[in-house]
């Protein structure tokens, strides 16, 4: 089933992503801290206002999509606040790729690292050969 980018990309329910956005837009800090860092900024490095929105990643085309012929694993942020986890979900199951949830905002890496650090040893675990 395809779906327009559109439909992926914008704003959905229980998304604060801003329809329209373009690379160099800015958001002030405090809504950044909320929609990207779930109210958790990052540690050890300044909160700044450097936000290029989606840019390149939703412009360039890519020539084949990885996930059509190789294993994939997603981590599905329930609470976030940028992508909404059912968009989440269904780029997931597109893809076909082992799927973890857990209640955590746009910066997974941020609120639980051990978590993302154990997905990535699944995959890379998986895919050794």
């Amino acid at each position: 089933m395809a779906v327009p980018l559109g439909r992926i990309t914008g704003p959905g329910p229980g998304s604060l992503a801003t329809p329209g956005r373009r690379p160099g837009d800015r958001r002030t800090d405090a809504l950044r801290l909320r929609v990207d860092a779930g109210g958790h900024p990052p540690r050890g490095a300044p909160w700044t206002n450097q936000d290029d929105g989606p840019g390149a990643a939703l412009e360039e085309k890519a020539a084949t999509a990885a996930w059509k012929t190789k294993p994939s694993w997603d981590i599905v942020t329930t609470r976030d606040l940028n992508i909404p986890a059912a968009v989440q979900r269904f780029m997931a199951k597109r893809a076909h790729a082992h799927t973890t949830e857990v209640a955590a905002s746009h910066s997974v890496a941020v609120s639980h690292p051990h978590l993302v650090a154990d997905v990535i040893e699944q995959a890379a675990h998986a895919t050794v050969h």
